[in-house]
């Protein structure tokens, strides 16, 4: 059967090279390399399944020239000596033998590189001192180390740092590398006018700037020869004020096309928080938010191959950019990550069963822990070593097994005792799956939560498992139908706090208002200014009410606790939409008309008219349901799961579901 999506499933040659699609996997960090920083079986098994679901390439990121000088993450990949090169073979031959071409991002950190696991400064194009180096000063209680500006001699060393590390690549097999020269990294640094200040041959006009670019991709193709391939990834906006913009990368490109055989397009910063977003989005932002740049780079270069990456959240997605000749390459990260076997689904015409990305960083706030990487829904990633091929085993006895509760746990947990060969009956007492997944997918922004809502309902229908909906899972019912394990998955709700006023009948919780459950009125006060609160303030400015949020804390530093990287946007977003936040407000009465709230500085009291009330101060779990249920089967068969056992996340919840049900 031949598949519709024949733009991303086109083979294509470059210098004697085979791809087999135009799928490219984004280069992530998986956290998985020795103390040493060479390849490990749990490092090969990790790529393993997504070289199994059908990508042409598999890029593994930030593999640095040097780790004794340029290591930022806590176990990277190092190709500062032959030692790298027997253990690279592993996952080289790995890919190999599932028609993947392995590839390394070559990459320097420079400004970046972590002092406290180096030892030493920083080296950069000039002396500074950077945002990432001011954070790690305050968090280890130190002075901020200033970096050290490279001598023409360091640079000399530096470029052949980058080749000797593409060509131990290429003695262990590899047919192509990435060099790194985007989001600010060393290569970067140099050809930006916001970090190269130097006013010698490496600095000033942009000719000077890219000087090093052009050295280090001569001197890579001179040790690798003609037959190996160079992808270089590039920022096409740094987004900052003060650096690269288009038009000058536009500039920039034209002074490397030559030397390079795919340009890998992105755009933003990294270690500048604020300039992160671009090739770090989350879920308020756009879909597809990088494919202008490589669009528009592929008029002013026709005969350059470009691969565009950000936000791509589907093939359905790639092949339309493919199509209308926007780009060449379709790159993914956290998509794949999610579902490594998307493109082996398309291609056979199962793209129903796409476990879809949250964009909720999860991931990558995984590699600030630090921790091996996982994924908020996908539980197998990052276990590939005790789960091969993202599989569980099948149970050795086959059990009777109920699952109370239809949110993210119990589906997870549904989807698991099924693997496993279990006879399963779910338990939901609303008429519909989803849990609280169904209140957070309404607003308007919220399209990946609701592609994620679909996912779990389409995946719960195709088990083979009894679902019960509108149905209250009593002891007396779990009693009488005799299980043989119980996962209770019961969820939680809502924090009402004991106060005069509170059960009037213009207070809700705030999803309530998101979903149309509760009726609002003209004027809103939210109390609280967690994730929750925000959007819940956003969606209902967006309908055109007057809202006002208060808050008990001082300032909204704690957002990035229920928000993560999103946490930024949902700020930036507030003052767009003028919605007021009143902090040092705690709560104390609601009136017919307002909201009494006293403030934690002074102890005056502060009133608010509203004429709805909306509470977002968090869920507690669902304990006293919990303890009810759990005596209906053996109680080593007995697992409370998801925020039923403490709130928590999707991550949580599904990982906590997952680990429940897979030796169960």
């Amino acid at each position: 059967m031949r598949s519709r999506y024949t733009h991303v499933f086109e083979p294509l040659r470059i210098r004697g090279v085979d791809f087999k699609n135009r799928l490219e996997m984004a280069p992530p960090s998986p956290n998985l390399a020795d103390r040493e920083g060479r390849v490990t079986p749990e490092f090969v098994d990790f790529f393993r399944v997504i070289a199994q679901g059908g990508v042409a390439v598999i890029h593994v990121g930030n593999s640095v020239v040097d780790i004794r000088e340029a290591c930022d993450e806590e176990r990277q990949l190092d190709l500062g000596s032959d030692a790298c090169i027997l253990p690279l073979t592993r996952f080289v031959e790995m890919c190999h033998g599932y028609g993947a071409i392995a590839s390394l991002e070559i990459n320097h950190n420079g400004k970046d590189s972590d002092p406290d696991k180096t030892g030493r400064p920083a080296w950069s194009p000039s002396s500074l001192v950077p945002a990432n180096e001011l954070w790690r000063a305050r968090r280890a209680g130190r002075e901020p180390v200033p970096t050290v500006e490279m001598s023409p001699a360091k640079i000399a060393e530096t470029v052949e740092q980058y080749a000797r590390a593409a060509e131990r690549c290429r003695r262990a097999g590899f047919k192509m590398c990435m060099i790194h020269g985007g989001h600010g990294n060393l290569i970067a640094q140099f050809a930006s006018p916001l970090y190269n200040r130097r006013t010698d041959d490496w600095g000033g006009p942009l000719e000077q700037r890219a000087r090093f670019a052009r050295e280090v991709l001569d001197r890579v193709r001179a040790l690798c020869g003609e037959d190996f391939v160079i992808e270089y990834r590039i920022s096409a906006d740094e987004i900052h004020p003060d650096g690269m913009h288009f038009e000058e990368t536009l500039r920039f490109i034209e002074l490397i096309r030559d030397r390079v055989d795919i340009l890998h397009v992105s755009a933003g910063l990294h270690g500048e928080l604020e300039y992160m977003r671009n090739w770090w989005p989350n879920y308020l932002m756009d879909r597809m938010l990088n494919v202008h740049y490589a669009a528009d780079i592929k008029k002013a270069f026709p005969g350059l191959r470009v691969a565009t990456v950000g936000a791509i959240m589907d093939i359905g997605s790639a092949e339309e950019i493919l199509a209308a000749g926007k780009a060449d390459f379709v790159a993914m990260c956290r998509p794949l990550l999610a579902d490594p076997a998307m493109p082996r689904k398309y291609a056979l015409g199962r793209e129903g069963e796409r476990r879809p990305c949250l964009r909720c960083q999860y991931c990558g706030l995984r590699l600030m822990v630090p921790a091996v990487i996982n994924c908020a829904v996908n539980p197998f990633l990052g276990n590939e070593t005790e789960f091969p091929e993202g599989k569980v085993k099948k149970a050795e006895v086959r059990k009777r097994v109920a699952v109370v509760g239809g949110g993210p746990a119990g589906l997870e947990a549904l989807e698991t005792l099924c693997a496993r060969g279990h006879d399963v009956t779910l338990y939901e007492r609303s008429d519909r799956l989803g849990g609280h997944v169904v209140e957070g997918s309404v607003l308007p922004f919220k399209q990946d939560m609701r592609d994620y809502l679909d996912y779990l309902v389409r995946r719960a229908q195709r088990a083979p498992a009894r679902i019960l909906l509108k149905t209250e899972a009593t002891r007396e019912l779990l009693d009488a139908e005799g299980y043989d394990a119980l996962i209770i998955a019961v969820g939680s709700t809502p924090i009402v706090p004991p106060l005069r006023g509170i059960d009037k009948p213009h207070v809700h919780w705030a999803p309530e208002a998101d979903s149309g459950a509760a009726a609002v009125g003209e004027r809103t006060v939210i109390v609280g200014a967690g994730s929750v609160g925000i959007e819940c303030a956003l969606g209902l400015a967006m309908r055109g009410k007057d809202v006002t949020i208060v808050e008990m804390a001082p300032d909204l530093s704690g957002l990035s606790a229920s928000a993560g990287g999103a946490a930024m946007e949902l700020t930036a977003l507030l003052e767009k939409h003028a919605i007021p936040v009143h902090h040092h407000c705690r709560l104390e009465e609601v009136t017919d008309t307002s909201v009494l709230c006293r403030d934690t500085r002074s102890g005056e009291i502060r009133e608010f008219p509203a004429d709805t009330v909306l509470l977002a101060l968090g869920v507690a779990p669902r304990r006293a349901m919990a303890e009810s249920l759990r005596r209906s089967a053996p109680e080593t068969e007995v697992f409370i799961v998801g925020d039923a056992a403490e709130p928590g996340t999707i991550a949580t919840a599904v990982r906590s579901a997952f680990r429940a049900a897979a030796y169960l």
